[in-house]
């Protein structure tokens, strides 16, 4: 087990299959193309549009492409899929040829005539095709959680930086007007001290296509690349409901709603509680339910409560009721709740205060894709940043491995270590195969 304070080195790649006219195109490129390579320094010229590869294409992935589709600077150039159903329906709706989809992203990465990837892989993928973007000079917008572990995400931050690039995560509250209202009378003292912060996520998971977890094995179908859908996680038998949109539920994958809706809300109180560059210290995950048949084995409910160093507690719990997911920041004279288009306080009073001249302004987005196209060009930050990212990620991470070690455990923010617990540091990183560890 490494140490997250090791260098983490580019993950090896494992050959590509067999030698079609695609793997020519990525072994007569190299897979590792320098900025200086394309010409361009890593920058979109003003009068050039961003010239769009998306990766992973399913629901998730096709909305995003749609959003970005809809900002008159993108020109989608590639689809990339292990699911070729998937992809044949993406590329119709960007209006590409068959020529311009693919099922291996290093392909996709080895293109000059790329400059920026969506990627909305599911989270085991998601380090492993970040990483090799950014090192190949693409710019990015990632889905949540950053990375499916916290040396991922970490490895993740690193590539951006030294290759110069452009993150934005997909945690898209970051850029909603009512989520920033609260954010800011929260970080300016409107409801006093903040002493608590509420966060309810969903409960029982929202499984698709009628599956029960308890499904039996099948013949893999042709229109899937179960191989490389798998990639870094362990070999498993296929069967249907274990792919696609209910990968969150299966450990082996993610953690359920502590990552999948947690990355949002956490994100949301972090960026209230003016933490973005730290983390809770102390966590403790407590009243967790699990099935104990089949491969849905992620915690279905859950109760998590953190302590930051400065005496700020947030408690995370999951809930039936849907008046009560979002984020409610408790002070000492008053609260206010956001989601999404949601906002509300103890006293409206709270909400019609127009901010000071001297009070904090935070960083405002109207259109978290237009924001990630305008830093594409700008060279600037983005709303959700890889740090901001990698925060709000961990956070989730501690709290899911505090679920499966049932007990409290304590962090260090700084070296991103669990304190005193060498079972817990194990969980630092999931397991990859050898042909797709990141380091």
């Amino acid at each position: 087990m490494m140490n997250i304070g090791d260098d983490l080195r580019f993950f090896p790649m494992p050959p590509l299959a067999s030698p079609t006219r695609r793997q020519f195109l990525s072994t007569a490129v190299p897979f590792i193309v320098s900025a200086a390579t394309l010409g361009r320094a890593g920058a979109v010229s003003p009068n050039e549009k961003v010239r769009l590869a998306c990766i992973g294409v399913g629901g998730q992935g096709t909305s995003n492409m749609k959003a970005l589709m809809a900002d008159e600077r993108v020109q989608v150039v590639a689809i990339c899929d292990v699911d070729s159903q998937h992809a044949a329906a993406a590329a119709k709706l960007a209006g590409l040829p068959e020529g311009a989809i693919f099922k291996d992203f290093r392909e996709v990465l080895a293109r000059s005539d790329v400059d920026a990837v969506m990627n909305a892989t599911p989270d085991h993928w998601h380090s492993n095709v970040a990483i090799a973007a950014a090192k190949a000079g693409k710019d990015l917008y990632s889905e949540k959680p950053l990375g499916a572990s916290i040396v991922e995400g970490r490895a993740i931050c690193r590539a951006v930086a030294e290759n110069k690039r452009v993150l934005q995560c997909g945690t898209w509250r970051r850029s909603g007007l009512k989520v920033r209202m609260a954010c800011e009378r929260v970080r300016n003292g409107y409801i006093g001290q903040l002493k608590e912060i509420e966060i309810g996520v969903p409960g029982k998971f929202a499984i698709r296509g009628g599956y029960t977890g308890l499904e039996a094995t099948e013949a893999v179908p042709a229109h899937l690349d179960y191989a490389m859908w798998l990639g870094p996680a362990a070999e498993q038998p296929y069967t249907a409901a274990r792919c696609h949109f209910n990968f969150r539920w299966i450990e082996a994958y993610a953690p359920g709603y502590i990552t999948d809706w947690g990355a949002h809300f956490l994100d949301v109180a972090q960026w209230g509680a003016g933490m973005d560059d730290t983390t809770p210290t102390e966590v403790s995950a407590t009243e967790v339910k699990r099935r104990d048949k089949g491969i849905y084995d992620a915690a279905e409910s859950f109760r998590i409560e953190y302590q930051y160093n400065k005496g700020v507690r947030v408690i995370m719990t999951s809930t039936d009721d849907k008046t009560k997911w979002g984020t409610r920041f408790i002070g000492s004279e008053g609260w206010i709740y956001t989601e999404s288009e949601v906002l509300r306080a103890s006293d409206d009073n709270i909400l019609r205060a127009r901010l000071k001249d001297s009070d904090v302004k935070l960083y405002e987005s109207k259109n978290h894709h237009r924001n990630f196209i305008d830093a594409v060009y700008s060279r600037g930050r983005t709303a959700a940043t890889a740090e901001i990212a990698q925060r709000a990620a961990t956070t989730c991470h501690i709290g899911a491995i505090s679920a499966v070690l049932k007990r409290p455990l304590k962090f260090d923010p700084k070296v991103e270590r669990f304190e005193n617990d060498e079972q817990a540091n194990q969980m630092l990183l999931r397991p990859m195969r050898e042909a797709w560890k990141i380091a």
